[in-house]
């Protein structure tokens, strides 16, 4: 016999049916910080997902960005502290913060995973490790990671691999909470706006802390780029671009300016004081003897008239009669004024 329900009352909800909420699991601070830190396997895997991360942005092409992480990214920002404008690197609240770098100002922030203390469009690369997949609200998160993110900058998502060794083992932080494959990694992120821009995969090692395969991280890490289809990584490595669309439609009218608009104000040329009534082209001689004319003025109005050079005065003569009788008239007032 089958389990015993109770039977549904009118208009209730059989209890035994309804469904039970799922609580996601997060990340402890403690935990990661002594995975990356202080176990070797997580300082190779450090290794690798950093050369990673920095093989798609160069520290030197982030000169002057802001460069951000949520999650445990801080193992892998360290790189662009020198040359970025700024790096921060947000936790979420039920993982925990830890004061980072060390020896550093503390770059490092609390933040909610569907409220970050960034302004709208400040981060020009954004980086995602250990949070997607602890998400409570995944859609939610995505959907804040495109409102700080300006447009045309860059995001990249570290996720476990479903068919990866890593998403199989709880003795790594890739063992707790969701796991993605390529795909379902795309489709959440175009659902939030994001453009695919490259995906691939790293960590081609089986999470075992034997030295064989600690000391050969790196051959196995090169083979697994060019034969990925034979291995299977443990992390999906996905970078997405944020793409703002101009609103131009049936529905957004562009207006252009006339050309009458932005000339008003401006007055047409007066024509030359020399043109001739008649419309025909004026003449001049200068005192070298050149001509000039307003021929050009009048074949384009909209340009003013050259002027033309002007022309020398001759300096006028003198007449000397004048000038006689106003000696005379001097001399004749002399006499005048000694005979009184």
């Amino acid at each position: 016999m089958g389990p015993l329900r109770r039977p549904v009352e009118a208009g209730g909800l059989d209890a035994a049916a309804a469904p039970v909420p799922v609580v996601a699991m997060h990340h402890d601070v403690a935990g990661l910080r002594s995975f990356y830190y202080d176990r070797p396997l997580g300082r190779v895997v450090q290794r690798i997902l950093r050369e990673r991360l920095t093989a798609l942005w160069p520290p030197a092409r982030a000169t002057g960005m802001t460069v951000a992480g949520y999650g445990f990214a801080a193992p892998l920002l360290r790189p662009y502290l020198a040359r970025s404008r700024r790096v921060m690197a947000l936790m979420p609240g039920q993982q925990g913060v830890m004061a980072w770098p060390a020896g550093l100002p503390n770059h490092s922030v609390l933040a909610d995973e569907d409220a970050w203390p960034l302004d709208t469009g400040s981060v020009d690369r954004l980086l995602v490790l250990h949070a997607l997949e602890t998400a409570d609200h995944a859609a939610g998160l995505l959907e804040e990671c495109a409102r700080v993110l300006g447009p045309g900058g860059r995001m990249v998502v570290m996720v476990p691999n479903r068919a990866g060794l890593w998403a199989q083992s709880d003795t790594t932080p890739f063992g707790i909470g969701r796991s993605y494959t390529r795909g379902q990694l795309e489709s959440q992120a175009r659902a939030a706006g994001f453009v695919p821009e490259t995906a691939g995969a790293a960590v081609y090692i089986p999470p075992s802390d034997r030295r064989f395969w600690l000391k050969t991280a790196q051959l196995w890490e090169r083979t697994g780029t060019r034969i990925a289809s034979v291995l299977i990584a443990g992390v999906v490595v996905a970078e997405f671009s944020k793409q703002t669309p101009a609103l131009i439609g049936p529905a957004q009218r562009v207006v252009i300016p006339s050309p009458l608009e932005l000339l008003d104000g401006i007055r047409r040329p007066r024509p030359s004081a020399g043109s001739s009534r008649s419309g025909g082209p004026s003449l001049r001689r200068d005192a070298e003897g050149r001509e000039s004319g307003d021929s050009a003025a009048q074949a384009d109005p909209a340009q003013p008239a050259p002027l033309a050079p002007a022309a020398r005065r001759q300096p006028r003569p003198v007449s000397a009669a004048p000038l006689r009788q106003l000696q005379t008239r001097c001399r004749n007032c002399a006499i005048q004024d000694t005979q009184a």
